[in-house]
């Protein structure tokens, strides 16, 4: 290793979603950006402003976080725009006064297109990493299908014509690598998992926890509506009376109110924990103390809370949809379940709870040996290497 490839780099993570967001693309963000200021390396990073007010700078343990100022979505409960304009001239502006080595785009939208065409004007090296696929858009946009269609080619095309201007193009998985290539009509998208330290989630030697009573499946994640949370909700009452299984979720979202009514409506308000947002600390606890892990949604490129509860030795039962598959060895560390069909994901649930406490240690056990390709240190090697001027293939032929 020469010394040009030890010294520190200067980066900017350009985010559309970032913390005190909560969603995959944010945790993603703040883990790369605190990763990378752990090895020496400056960061900084911009991202929308959460609130009205000018743009601000604040310097926190990890990164220096530039905010840009942002207005709220209609149609969304914290998700917030920026201008073109807006962001041009502040992106513009901290290239111009940090001199950064590299930019690292998040999406292709608002501050990542900015972040694009202002780097590559001034010559930086720029990489990009795709978290988002535009169907995900169609919940919060107010307009029939055939209109909806439309805004998703348009936004396919725009990912495509933006991110093939970037030096190398990343996505969590395989299958979401190859969604992008067919749809936006990139040349060639890397595979580079989003990355987990699955030494967080695992039990201490003396730690001990106080188990729940009643068999429990959970679920982590915005309570939004491409998570299909009712869909394991409707489940509860179709699994088997004598396990009086219960779920418990943690999260919260705009779907609030729709699935506590539904709790309601289903006559298992007693069977269902809404937990709203809770610590690092009382995420991983629920994790350790769960017996399984659901995740219904059908729209994840990887899911960080599924590698989360693998890392912490848990079953999984997930939708059979997206990048969601690669995780589950079907009856090795969990089941995989049709999208959207509850009594389906009942079968599978009974499956895992219903079976001997000792095939459930080892379904667990397989989980956690599986989720250790997807090791965090070697996820921020790849990225490093590609910083420094890696193409794809140099990537893959390391790998």
């Amino acid at each position: 290793m020469t010394d040009a490839d030890r010294a520190p780099l200067k980066v900017l993570i350009a985010a559309d979603t970032y913390p005190p967001h909560v969603n995959g693309a944010a945790t993603f963000c703040h883990r790369l950006a605190t990763a990378l200021h752990a090895r020496g390396h400056e960061v900084h990073v911009v991202a929308p402003r959460n609130e009205s007010g000018p743009n601000t700078v604040e310097h926190t343990d990890v990164a220096t976080v530039h905010r840009v100022r942002s207005v709220p979505a209609p149609t969304h409960e914290y998700y917030r725009l920026v201008s073109k304009r807006g962001a041009a001239r502040a992106i513009g502006r901290i290239l111009d006064e940090v001199q950064l080595d590299v930019v690292h785009v998040q999406c292709h939208y608002m501050i990542g297109e900015a972040a694009i065409k202002q780097a590559t004007k001034r010559r930086v090296r720029v990489i990009s990493t795709n978290h988002f696929m535009p169907e995900n858009l169609e919940p919060f946009l107010p307009f029939p299908q055939w209109f909806l269609n439309i805004v998703s080619r348009s936004s396919w095309r725009d990912m495509g014509r933006l991110m093939g201007q970037t030096a190398v193009v990343t996505t969590p998985t395989k299958l979401a690598a190859r969604t992008m290539m067919e749809n936006a009509g990139l040349e060639d998208v890397l595979a580079v998992s989003n990355g987990i330290d699955s030494a967080k989630y695992e039990l201490k030697p003396e730690e001990k926890l106080i188990k729940h009573q009643q068999p429990t499946v959970l679920f982590v994640g915005r309570l939004a509506v491409e998570k299909n949370i009712d869909v394991l909700l409707r489940a509860l009452p179709l699994t088997d009376p004598d396990l009086q299984v219960r779920a418990e979720i943690v999260g919260d979202g705009e779907q609030r109110d729709a699935l506590r009514s539904l709790a309601e409506e289903l006559g298992i308000t007693d069977r269902v924990a809404f937990r709203g947002h809770v610590t690092e600390a009382e995420l991983r606890e629920a994790y350790l103390c769960a017996d399984v892990f659901c995740q219904p949604g059908t729209a994840e490129l990887q899911s960080l809370v599924s590698l989360e509860a693998m890392s912490a030795s848990k079953p999984v039962v997930l939708a059979d949809a997206l990048a969601l598959p690669h995780l589950v060895d079907n009856g090795e560390n969990g089941y995989l379940f049709t999208p959207g069909d509850s009594a389906d994901l009942a079968q599978k649930l009974e499956a895992v709870l219903g079976a001997d406490p000792a095939v459930r240690q080892s379904m667990g056990e397989k989980s956690h040996e599986k989720v250790q390709q997807h090791a965090e240190s070697k996820t921020i090697d790849i990225f490093e290497r590609i910083y420094r001027g890696a193409s794809a293939n140099e990537i893959r032929a390391l790998n």
